[in-house]
Parts: structure tokens; sequence; C-alpha cells
């Protein structure tokens, strides 16, 4: 498949629904009450669970091997949180090809939980 600069990869949409967020924190081992506890959450002055971070890294991930296949190899991942997001949220993960050559391809991606930016990041994968 012949690859330019600035095409969009496809957009990837999960709504982080409570379910998901636990079973994603068994499979992670990450058991922080903060992902799961709504008591401690409206404890702490949150309005719910919190999506736990990894989960940004698992969706980019996704969405690139959605894109280029099983074979494809994420060398390099890098995001920036930008606003938490809270469980019943639904994220958008939209991202483009931002340099292509015979071997890397390099990717941006925005996570957005509604109009808001979650998340920014960026990935390296070879092909």
């Amino acid at each position: 498949m012949k690859l330019a600069i600035g095409q969009t990869l496809p957009v990837l949409e999960r709504l982080m629904d409570e379910a998901g967020m636990v079973a994603y924190g068994a499979a992670t081992w990450d058991w922080h009450r903060l992902h799961y506890d709504k008591e401690y959450c409206a404890h702490a002055g949150l309005p719910g669970p919190l999506v736990d971070g990894q989960m940004f890294g698992a969706l980019i991930a996704e969405q690139i091997l959605g894109a280029f296949g099983p074979r494809a190899w994420i060398t390099t991942m890098a995001f920036r949180f930008k606003t938490m997001v809270f469980a019943g949220e639904t994220l958008r993960v939209e991202a483009a090809i931002v340099a292509a050559g015979d071997v890397f391809i390099e990717t941006a991606h925005t996570i957005r939980s509604d109009d808001a930016i979650a998340a920014e990041g960026t990935a390296t994968v070879r092909r």
C-alpha cells in the first residue's frame, strides 16, 4: 500500500464504560481505586472513575494495528495528557501519517473526548 504524508488512519471510537475499565485494570494489574470505585472518586472530588492513562497508549496501538495490520511493529510511542477522562465518556482517536519511508512510518494522534482534546501523541511504526 502506498502511503502519503497527511493520509489519515481510520478513526477509532471507544466508549469508556465501567465494565471495560475494570477489564482493562484486570488485564494490566492496575487496581487503583480511581479507576473503578465511585465513592472513592467522589471523596477525591472527581465526577466518577478516571480512565487509566495506559488506555490512551492501548487505543493508539489498536488504531495503528487496525490500519497497518498485525505485522506492523510499533517501535516508539509517546503521548501527553491534556485533560482527564471519566467513565461514560467516548474517546475518538484520530491520526495522520507525518512521515513515510520504505521501512518506517511516523504517525501523529489526537484523542478527543467530546470536543476536548484528551491527549496527543506520536508513534513510529516499522512495516
